[in-house]
């Protein structure tokens, strides 16, 4: 095993693509292009399949590369792997039978809690080799990670949006001027501390971590622009999926990349053959499986529930679509579950100060 001595993934190349990249491209052209996006009052076909099916839906499933599908994971991991999506599903049952709004605030902030540890998780990886400096900058680098991602969706609580996370009126409203006043203060108060922060560091210590730094942009922007910048469903679904969903993709096959490079390791999928996945000629085959997945998914959403997506899902639309309450207590709990199951267990897997170390070892092995 090569000692992990770059703050990078993979390499400067790949993790600038697909992990840094696509929240602040996103964000340049949302700018770039408000105007005309603010024209569209929906989104296309072509383009739901791509964030929604595609992007959004499509790195849900992802997860099975790093759980279900592996070996060790389902071994070490049997209660956590079994226990989840039954928990899940029960108390889904419970709220919706409650209110189906209960429901849906309920997964809407499970969802908001998810997206931002990720970002948090992402600081944490590219700050990995940074244990030595001060505790103070790593707070500072927690604190403005948090701030980049929590200022946005307090504005959001504080001020009416025109976009929903799922459905409409899944976060609740607070209306409070103090709050947001309070949340702006704190935003540009951290975040003038971390450039004040880095600036230390580069002048005294000659050290500065440019993927740690671009993540913090990355969020920053794309949270700013998404909800608070502009008012636009189109807009906050892009930044929102893109900065979200394909830095995802790219951490997980990475895993399954360096994963097949380590002979102890090779064959540790359940189903050897998924190994094939992960090099650089199958990339497309790894995609478009997960697409597959996740089309599926929303094929039952449209057919048993939405109704919204008929020309795209004609197979589905022989479904019978569900209209009892009885019915949709029990079925809409079931169809979120490959999400509900995704955001608590990603909520585990990760975890740096765990004492599962082998995930860390794979995917910081140094190519």
């Amino acid at each position: 095993m090569k000692p992990d001595t770059s703050s990078w993934i993979l390499s400067a190349r790949f993790d600038c693509c697909f992990i840094l990249a696509p929240a602040i491209l996103v964000s340049i052209i949302a700018v770039a292009f408000s105007d005309q996006i603010s024209q569209l009052h929906e989104l296309p076909p072509w383009l739901w399949l791509v964030l929604i099916v595609g992007i959004d839906a499509g790195h849900v499933y992802s997860t099975l590369f790093r759980t279900y599908l592996v070996r060790n994971e389902l071994h070490h991991r049997q209660a956590l792997l079994k226990l989840t999506p039954i928990v899940a599903w029960t108390i889904g049952c419970l709220l919706y039978s409650i209110d189906d709004l209960l429901f849906w605030h309920t997964l809407a902030y499970l969802a908001l809690f998810h997206f931002i540890r990720q970002q948090y998780g992402f600081m944490m990886i590219y700050g990995r080799n940074e244990r030595d400096l001060p505790n103070y900058y790593r707070m500072i680098d927690k604190a403005s990670i948090y701030i980049a991602t929590l200022y946005p969706v307090i504005y959001w609580h504080c001020h009416a949006r025109t976009f929903d996370w799922f459905v409409e009126g899944d976060f609740i409203q607070i209306n409070s001027t103090l709050l947001s006043s309070i949340a702006t203060g704190l935003y540009f108060v951290i975040l003038s501390l971390d450039i004040m922060k880095e600036f230390v560091m580069w002048q005294k210590l000659n050290l500065f971590n440019l993927p740690r730094n671009l993540l913090l942009l990355g969020t920053a922007l794309s949270w700013y622009v998404g909800i608070v910048a502009f008012n636009n469903d189109l807009i906050f679904t892009a930044t929102n999926v893109i900065a979200h969903g394909i830095p995802y993709y790219a951490l997980i096959w990475v895993y399954g990349y360096k994963q097949a490079l380590l002979p102890k390791l090779s064959s540790s999928y359940i189903f050897p053959v998924l190994n094939t996945l992960f090099n650089k000629k199958a990339v497309l085959f790894y995609i478009a499986l997960l697409f597959a997945l996740a089309f599926i998914e929303e094929g039952l959403w449209d057919g048993w529930v939405w109704r919204e997506h008929e020309n795209l899902f004609l197979v589905f639309n022989l479904l019978p679509r569900a209209t009892t309450e009885q019915t949709l207590a029990w079925l809409v709990p079931l169809l979120a579950l490959p999400q509900t199951t995704h955001y608590l267990l990603d909520a585990v897997i990760w975890r740096f100060n765990s004492r599962d170390n082998n995930w860390r070892r794979i995917l910081f092995y140094q190519v």
